[in-house]
């Protein structure tokens, strides 16, 4: 059997000394040798009929032991890891101390692992956090800007004969020019002046101009071969349009929506509103209650957890040698991963469960956000094995719900805020009860920073397999 003693080098490293006995080993010695049968080649055996005695003489013993060691290495680490309730959350680096016999394969093999795992965090008392957010208040203008928004998105675009200007659209062909080289162009394309959607400069260039009006002007490219160079852009104007805006009037309320008269819309937009400035007092509020735990609650996170973001992050922008924005970088991966930690333990405490519903809406959503069909969204996280993920970040919305049922939120007035159409106010386990699909087991993977909750997210999974460090091959 595997028997494992476990040293606390820190609140988040730890180092295993895993003893396997040869009756443990014997099932890796077995896979050893038909994976070396089928890849010698030896006179007289078919590939995959080799047998051992062939091999022993023909590769050695140690060869087999150490082909032995590195296929069961994964199974006694994650074995010890069960039997030892760790959580791993960054790749173990493996000593082996000890081989077995060569020659008859016996004795122990004894591996070292440190790695680094998840910390115990204790919780404060979720019901004494108290935290205020601004009340939402609804304006007269809010509901002004709202129904011209709606507006616009009937409005006709008319051509003009006049010089243009911001909020107007323009037709308009582009050029690149590096030198002597024109790097790219685009023709007849559609652009509303001001929205700084285009290229930097550009909004400036076309101010005052009319159709047929040429400019020029230096931009850095923003795509293509040439991207994050500096061009020279010309720009011609084909035609100037404005947005013609229908009338606001009980005609307008009627083919807008499904309301009779101008009132009533502007009464529904009015609800509209506060609904959104209710939902932003649920983003502020989950941001202080976080704020809050955490200045109270120690959540210690691996250097090297925070170090190969930084990186991933650094190299990702190409921007490895700027040291200022690499601190700014580190500070921010620090709190997501802490908040994301904080987040693992409230799941485990509440006993949340993720259901097979909940699991394919999630991941449905993040297709979208990613361009990508459902099918082929899931396909790339089961190649990267990252389902689990997904299965943590839902989790983790679903803790922040809770925390969000559990505290107590007021505005800057002292007025108690309502959150209960946006959070979980009932315990897990009674929603667990009544769901009728089947709940998914959560086993939090590696915390990542909130914004690469994606594919891109495997860069910080942790690697389960030990990496071998100082090992010396066996002697037959």
């Amino acid at each position: 059997m595997v028997v494992t003693t476990v040293e606390k080098l820190s609140p988040t490293r730890v180092k295993l000394a895993i003893s396997v006995t040869p009756e443990e080993l014997r099932p890796s010695i077995t896979h050893a040798y038909g994976h070396i049968a089928e890849e010698v080649q030896i006179p007289g055996f078919r590939k995959g009929k080799v047998p051992p005695p062939i091999i022993d003489q023909r590769v050695g013993r140690g060869a087999v032991l150490e082909h032995a060691v590195n296929e069961g290495l994964d199974r006694f680490f994650r074995e010890a890891v069960e039997a030892n309730d760790l959580r791993p959350l960054g790749r173990p680096e493996a000593d082996i101390t000890e081989w077995p016999d060569a020659k008859d394969f016996s004795g122990d093999l004894k591996v070292t692992v440190e790695v680094d795992v998840r910390p115990e965090i204790q919780l404060p008392a979720l019901d004494g956090v108290t935290v205020a957010v601004e009340p939402v208040e609804v304006t007269d203008e809010d509901v002004a800007n709202a129904v011209d928004e709606l507006r616009s998105r009937f409005g006709t675009l008319v051509t003009v004969e006049r010089p243009a200007k911001s909020g107007d659209f323009v037709q308009i062909d582009l050029v690149a020019v590096i030198g002597d080289e024109q790097v790219d162009s685009a023709n007849a394309i559609s652009y509303e002046i001001g929205s700084g959607e285009l290229i930097e400069g550009i909004d400036d260039a076309l101010d005052t101009l009319t159709a047929g009006e040429t400019t020029t002007f230096r931009s850095t490219l923003l795509g293509g071969d040439h991207e994050g160079e500096e061009a020279e852009i010309t720009v011609t104007v084909l035609s100037v349009k404005e947005r013609e805006l229908p009338e606001l009037d009980d005609e307008f309320a009627q083919m807008a929506s499904e309301f009779d008269t101008l009132d009533e819309l502007r009464a529904d937009v009015r609800s509209q509103v506060e609904r959104q400035k209710a939902f932003g007092q649920v983003s502020e509020a989950r941001d202080k209650v976080v704020d809050a735990l955490l200045a109270q609650v120690e959540v210690p996170v691996p250097q090297q957890l925070i170090d190969d973001e930084v990186t991933r992050h650094l190299e990702a922008e190409g921007r490895l040698e700027d040291d200022v924005h690499r601190a700014e970088v580190a500070e921010s991966s620090e709190k997501a991963f802490r908040s994301q930690l904080l987040f693992d333990t409230i799941v485990e405490a509440e006993n949340i469960t993720v259901s097979q519903d909940e699991l394919a809406q999630f991941l449905v959503q993040s297709a979208q956000q990613y361009g990508m069909q459902p099918q082929e969204f899931v396909e790339v996280l089961q190649q990267n094995n990252q389902l689990p993920s997904m299965m943590s970040e839902v989790a983790r919305s679903k803790a922040i719900s809770v925390l969000l049922g559990r505290v107590k939120v007021q505005d800057t007035t002292g007025k108690p805020v309502d959150l209960s159409d946006f959070v979980v106010t009932d315990s897990p386990q009674d929603i667990a009860d009544e769901e009728t699909d089947e709940p998914v087991e959560v086993v939090a993977e590696a915390p990542v920073p909130a914004d690469d909750a994606a594919p891109a997210a495997a860069a910080a999974e942790p690697e389960a397999k030990p990496k071998r460090s100082r090992a010396k091959t066996p002697k037959a």
